[in-house]
């Protein structure tokens, strides 16, 4: 697999290094005014997995997500990443003086025609808005155009920070089964960075608890697919998961992850 590595430029270990991961992060710091967020924090992905990374606000969750997506370059260590990378996030980040299908092809090099974001758009159910100026979406529409902006680049790296943090249960819900369908389809590795345990032990093949600037725990998901909370072993991941973030597992489960 292609990569793309951020300074400082080191040489992979060995030729199939690339091969066995999507990414590999090694040693990685990042400070702020002398405060470390990351920390020696050390990382591998494989291709096509999919990883939810936990952990308390302002344990460095985003500050990696933003490291691994070339956005945040002020670091020391080793990342590797593949060059084909997309990013979703929270905020759809829409351009509102364009039309939903121009916003799909925004950034893309060269001169791509509108029936690439067409395409894009229809897989993920928004082919029927395509021409739509993004204030007459709503906030499960605007987020599924910001999908299509991260698939049309055919990431080979999906990275998703906490895209359906600003949505209603029921949109939060039907987006997160979106999400795994176009990642079983896709077949791209997924890093998704979110507060909700639940949808962790939903989508996730391996869960990372995030702490003190490093990779605290993990854990596999042993869970067949489709997934539901009705599985005993699902409570019992979501109780570890719990413990590990130093909050106690209420007996009933929050209603947007059902």
């Amino acid at each position: 697999m292609a990569t793309d590595v951020h300074r400082p430029v080191t040489t992979p270990k060995s030729p199939s290094t690339e091969t066995r991961s999507a990414v590999r992060v090694e040693g990685l710091t990042r400070s702020f005014d002398g405060r470390a967020v990351i920390d020696g924090l050390d990382l591998d992905v494989k291709p096509g997995e999919f990883v939810a990374l936990l952990g308390r606000s302002g344990c460095g969750k985003s500050t990696l997500l933003r490291i691994l997506a070339g956005l945040d370059r002020d670091i020391e260590g080793t990342v590797l990443v593949p060059r084909r990378k997309a990013v979703a996030f929270q905020a759809p980040r829409l351009m509102p003086w364009k039309r939903v299908w121009r916003n799909v092809l925004l950034g893309l090099p060269g001169k791509p025609d509108r029936a690439r974001a067409e395409r894009a758009l229809e897989e993920v159910g928004l082919d029927h808005r395509t021409h739509a100026w993004p204030k007459t979406l709503s906030g499960g529409e605007a987020q599924r155009a910001s999908l299509a902006r991260a698939l049309v680049r055919e990431p080979d790296l999906l990275l998703l920070d906490e895209p359906f943090g600003a949505l209603d249960a029921l949109t939060r819900i039907k987006a997160q089964r979106l999400v795994d369908e176009l990642w079983q389809r896709r077949g791209c590795a997924v890093l998704l960075v979110t507060h909700d345990v639940e949808e962790a032990v939903l989508l996730a093949d391996r869960v990372l608890v995030m702490d003190e600037g490093v990779i605290a725990y993990e854990t596999e998901i042993d869970l067949e697919r489709p997934r539901g909370i009705s599985d005993p072993r699902f409570g019992e991941l979501r109780a570890e998961l719990l413990q590990r973030l130093g909050v106690d597992a209420p007996e009933t489960s929050h209603p947007a992850a059902a």
